[in-house]
């Protein structure tokens, strides 16, 4: 018995998509104009078309996806409430979990910053939004009208920008998420400059160390308080980036566990959440033939990349009292990358 095929919409994976002879004709036309293939989407074939909006940074925007939609489905009409398709995860946001308290978040202007803010003043936190763009901050406030943002740009890796940061956050730091970082451009240690080398480490560990080391007074006078940094799933392989960012991330860590070890029985909680492939602004550059090929060749095993909303649901379980009882933690949020 013959089915009729479910219609084309943004909840249709991209490979659904693509499989489908009228909408793969639709959607390799529309990346044809933007000087593309279907081969740019493979990474991603098994998201929902819908995700491209928010990860396109306004180059896919809803009106183009409707449009592509009524293209396929012109008789098809929407039901008035769109479900999450059996197998599809969906973010559940937990009214009240943050009401009370005062959570910084650095980078916080895209990606997994801006994913965990967003959640953060979601769910009733005030949130200390930190990123070094403002037109990035901008448009975050733009999109959380009503809700408590503070929004600030500092240099995470300066005294003098940390020092705005917990002034802007006032007398209680009820939580800090660590997410601001840079990569490196793989190449090995044989390779690797002074420049890159000292750059990805005055980001990614200096810079967590001073945020880390300015909010542990207010969080020892209150009694408590709740650290996330960002590792990688770098921190738990040497496949996974070059040797700056791979030393840099196993840093983050051995900051996390002694930071742990030494608060923790003061009611401050420091743990790290280690992000497999993420579909953010980072970009990977292969400044060495020597590290293309070795880490190319390891993510062979790599799973498909997620939207950073999925990384925001690790990182604000650890951030509120739902982490209660982890603590010195290094959780890979990597969808099964790190078993492999």
């Amino acid at each position: 018995m013959s089915t009729t095929p479910a219609p084309l919409t943004g909840a249709s994976t991209i490979q659904t998509w693509l499989d489908d002879p009228a909408g793969g004709d639709v959607l390799r036309g529309l990346l044809a104009q933007g000087g593309q293939s279907a081969e740019a989407l493979a990474p991603i074939a098994g998201l929902p078309l819908q995700n491209l909006v928010a990860m396109s940074g306004g180059a896919f925007p809803q009106e183009a996806l409707d449009a592509l939609v009524a293209q396929v489905n012109p008789d098809y009409v929407p039901a008035a409430t769109a479900e999450t398709p059996k197998g599809q995860w969906a973010e559940k946001i937990t009214a009240g979990r943050f009401t009370g308290q005062t959570v910084i978040v650095t980078g916080a202007g895209s990606g997994i910053g801006r994913a965990t803010a967003s959640r953060v003043a979601r769910e009733g936190g005030r949130v200390i939004a930190v990123d070094v763009s403002q037109e990035r901050l901008d448009e975050f406030v733009a999109a959380h009208e009503g809700a408590d943002v503070v929004a600030l740009t500092a240099d995470i890796t300066d005294d003098e920008g940390v020092a705005r940061i917990i002034e802007a956050a006032g007398d209680r730091i009820d939580g800090l998420a660590n997410i601001a970082g840079i990569m490196d451009d793989m190449t090995p240690v044989g390779d690797v400059t002074d420049a890159v080398w000292d750059r990805v480490f005055r980001v990614n560990v200096t810079g967590t160390m001073k945020l880390m080391r300015a909010v542990i007074p207010a969080m020892l006078a209150q009694g408590g308080g709740s650290i996330v940094n960002t590792s990688s799933e770098a921190s738990l392989r040497g496949s996974a980036a070059g040797a700056a960012y791979t030393a840099s991330k196993h840093a983050v860590v051995g900051l996390t566990k002694s930071s742990a070890y030494m608060y923790g029985p003061s009611g401050i909680r420091v743990n790290a959440v280690a992000p497999g492939a993420v579909i953010t602004n980072i970009e990977a550059k292969f400044n060495s033939p020597l590290g293309a090929e070795r880490v190319q060749a390891g993510m062979a095993v790599m799973v498909p990349p997620v939207t950073a909303d999925r990384l925001a649901a690790s990182i604000t379980f650890l951030l509120s009292d739902d982490g209660v009882n982890v603590n010195g933690q290094n959780l890979a949020s990597d969808g099964g990358w790190s078993a492999a």
